[in-house]
């Protein structure tokens, strides 16, 4: 007779029946423990998000979104063409993880004219994926915990979530409006720093200024004498420049771009960010830049080999011939540099005049793709709701866009929760569209002042 040895087959299945089961429930089992980096605390909430899903579902004209809706040049989509389908196969593989030697070598060279000092090509400039990863990468690269970085408001609004992630502590200082008093339509000059406001915000915990000129959204060129406020301060109290500079080409009415680097003390502080996106009207691309010394952009580099390491090789050599063309044209009415900001610069012009003829006073931009509108004069189809804790303009904003179908963006998405509702009372609307949408926008408009008229 045969004794049994181990359980029997019986016992066996129940217990991995069992065993199944309590693997089972642990699958199902939610976890308890906090699963959100504490970084990403309140920064979840994004106003391009909500918007855009707006405009996609409502629009019948979007100049909410800060891209054209017109075409990139021929050259720049031509030298895209020839690097896709040309006979360099190495051009679909990887190239230099900071930077494509064409064009970092380009960028050098123009930046060397730009500014007036010799760069490497290889250590003063690096390419990221747009101007919004180069932002990205300065801000994990120089900012600490407990640093302070001075924020100007408006401000584009990833600069604040970005300094928190970095552990720092966004410190914001208003341009204040002062309104021509002849009664003509204000300009974003008219927008300025208090310098003794200013000059409080430095202190021992300040690590870096963020600046972007021309601004966005309010189009403000920031004069000599402002900037040369700003690197006084930066040199007096030992402070980085963060120097967002996307719009550098797209400067009007004879107004002229001031690089922070170029000013006595800045070059060695100041990190400057680029977007071949603003400058060739091909933001689909995601090609940017960091220019600056080497001594910052070394730990630049390191946030940017160890986070997309790599940018595409294919848009980064069809960018660097549309550099090498502009380089070659520099300065010439034939250049792109020159034709584009004379063309949007109509645009701007056709836009003033539309919002102006209709009651929501625009307030003259110096540069960018944007202007920005007083709204108080349509207060009776939106009114105010006291203690909201929406700002007016949101409101004001998804109520046009749902009931006008014209998009645009709310003016308070680009300031600090304190000051969000001191300056609730105007929108932003992009004039970087063919004249089609720019005349489908007026329509609506004129339509929108009939309806008010006889009502």
């Amino acid at each position: 007779m045969l004794r049994r040895v181990g359980p029997s087959l019986r016992h066996f299945l129940l217990e991995k029946n069992s065993r199944a089961g309590r693997s089972s429930c642990s699958r199902e089992a939610k976890m308890s423990r906090p699963v959100q980096a504490r970084r990403l605390e309140g920064i979840d909430k994004n106003i391009w998000v909500e918007f855009v899903k707006l405009a996609a579902t409502y629009s019948k004209v979007n100049l909410g979104q800060g891209f054209p809706d017109f075409p990139a040049p021929d050259f720049l989509t031509e030298a895209f063409s020839r690097a896709l389908s040309g006979g360099n196969h190495m051009l679909h593989q990887y190239t230099r993880a900071f930077g494509h030697p064409p064009l970092v070598k380009v960028l050098a060279q123009f930046f060397e004219k730009l500014l007036g000092r010799d760069l490497d090509p290889m250590t003063n400039v690096m390419v990221t994926v747009g101007a919004y990863q180069a932002l990205f990468c300065c801000f994990q690269a120089l900012v600490d915990e407990g640093d302070e970085v001075i924020i100007i408001e408006p401000f584009f609004d990833c600069y604040e979530p970005m300094v928190k992630m970095a552990g720092g502590t966004p410190v914001f200082v208003p341009l204040r409006p002062n309104p021509p008093k002849d009664g003509k339509l204000m300009s974003s000059a008219d927008w300025q720093l208090d310098p003794a406001e200013l000059a409080s915000k430095f202190s021992e915990r300040t690590k870096a200024i963020v600046l972007n000129s021309p601004n966005n959204p309010l189009g403000k060129v920031f004069s000599r004498e402002e900037l040369g406020l700003i690197a006084e301060l930066c040199v007096k109290h030992d402070v980085l420049c963060i120097s967002d500079e996307v719009y550098e080409w797209l400067v009007y009415d004879g107004k002229q771009h001031i690089r922070m680097a170029s000013l006595q003390g800045m070059w060695d502080r100041t990190v400057i960010i680029g977007s071949a996106g603003k400058t060739f009207s091909a933001t689909g691309w995601k090609v940017g830049w960091v220019v600056g010394p080497d001594r910052l952009l070394k730990h630049v580099r390191t946030v940017h080999q160890n986070s997309v390491y790599h940018c595409a090789t294919i848009a980064q050599e069809a960018v660097a011939q549309g550099f090498q063309r502009e380089l070659m044209l520099y300065g010439k009415p034939e250049s792109y540099f020159v034709q584009l900001p004379k063309e949007l610069q109509q645009k701007r012009d056709w836009l003033v005049r539309s919002l102006d003829g209709v009651g929501m006073k625009p307030i003259i931009p110096e540069g960018t793709y944007f202007l920005v509108a007083d709204i108080s004069q349509f207060k009776s189809d939106v009114p105010d709701v006291p203690n909201s804790d929406e700002p007016y303009d949101q409101r004001f904003a998804k109520w046009m866009v749902k009931n006008k179908g014209l998009a645009a963006i709310p003016l308070s998405a680009f300031y600090s929760e304190a000051h969000k509702n001191n300056y609730s009372n105007f929108i932003r609307f992009c004039f970087a569209k063919e004249e089609a949408t720019l005349k489908a926008a007026n329509d609506i408009l004129q339509k929108w002042k009939q309806e008010k008229t006889s009502s």
